[in-house]
C-alpha cells in the first residue's frame, strides 16, 4: 500500500477461521432438541450466510418462524455453539497465528464482526490469540450495521491509518460506509468484485503493509 498502516481491523469468519462445520453441528443439535423443525443445516449453506448480522442469518434460515420464535431458537443455537467451541479446537486459516503474532509487535490489531456477544471472546480463547488483539466490537454490542460498528471502533481508538481485512461484499460495503480501506481476503467465504487490494493467504498481509 502507498501509506503507512498503523491499525489492522480483522473480520473473523472466513478471514481468521472457519467454524461452519462446528456451527452446523451445534445449531442442528439445538434445532433438534428445541424445536419441531427438521435439522438441515450444512457448512456449505452457512458459508453463504456468515458475515451477515445474526438476525438476518436466522431470518434466511427459518422464514417459516415468527420473529419471536426465530429469536428464541437463535439464542439456543448460540448456546449450543458456545458449548461446542469450548470443547473443540477450531482450525485457523493458514498463516493466521504466526502472522498475527508478528504483526502485533508493531501494529494495533482489532476485530469487528457481525456476530453475537461472546463469539469473539470464544474465538480468542479457542485460538489462544487474546494477548495480540487490543480491542473488538461486534453487532451484539451495537445492534448496528457493520459499517457503523466499524466506525465506532475507529473513533473509540482515534485511529489515524486503519485498514479492514474481510472476505465478503458486506465487508467491502461496510468499509466504504466507514471510510476505511478494505483488503479482500480472497481465500474466504465470499466474492468481492472490483476490489483493488486483495490477499490470497493471510500471511500476505505482512508483505502488503
Amino acid at each position: 500500500m502507498d501509506r503507512i498502516i498503523n491499525e489492522i481491523i480483522l473480520d473473523v469468519d472466513g478471514t481468521l477461521w472457519d467454524t461452519t462445520d462446528i456451527c452446523a453441528r451445534a445449531w442442528n443439535a439445538a434445532i433438534r432438541e428445541n424445536s419441531s423443525i427438521e435439522p438441515r443445516l450444512t457448512p456449505e449453506l452457512l458459508k453463504t450466510l456468515f458475515g451477515k448480522p445474526m438476525n438476518v442469518i436466522f431470518a434466511a434460515l427459518f422464514p417459516e418462524l415468527s420473529e419471536g420464535e426465530r429469536e428464541t431458537l437463535a439464542l439456543k443455537c448460540c448456546e449450543y455453539e458456545d458449548i461446542f467451541l469450548k470443547n473443540e479446537k477450531v482450525p485457523l486459516f493458514d498463516g493466521v497465528e504466526d502472522t498475527i503474532k508478528e504483526l502485533s509487535a508493531e501494529k494495533g490489531l482489532y476485530i469487528v464482526s457481525n456476530c453475537q456477544n461472546g463469539y469473539i471472546e470464544a474465538f480468542l480463547e479457542n485460538s489462544g490469540l487474546e494477548p495480540y488483539i487490543r480491542d473488538f466490537m461486534c453487532y451484539g454490542d451495537t445492534l448496528l450495521p457493520k459499517g457503523d460498528t466499524l466506525r465506532l471502533l475507529v473513533e473509540k481508538h482515534r485511529m489515524d491509518s486503519p485498514i479492514y481485512v474481510g472476505d465478503t461484499q458486506g465487508d467491502a460495503d461496510a468499509c466504504r460506509q466507514a471510510g476505511v480501506p478494505f483488503v479482500y481476503a480472497a481465500y474466504g467465504f465470499g466474492q468481492v468484485n472490483g476490489c483493488e487490494i486483495k490477499i490470497n493467504s493471510f500471511s500476505e498481509l505482512k508483505k502488503l503493509i
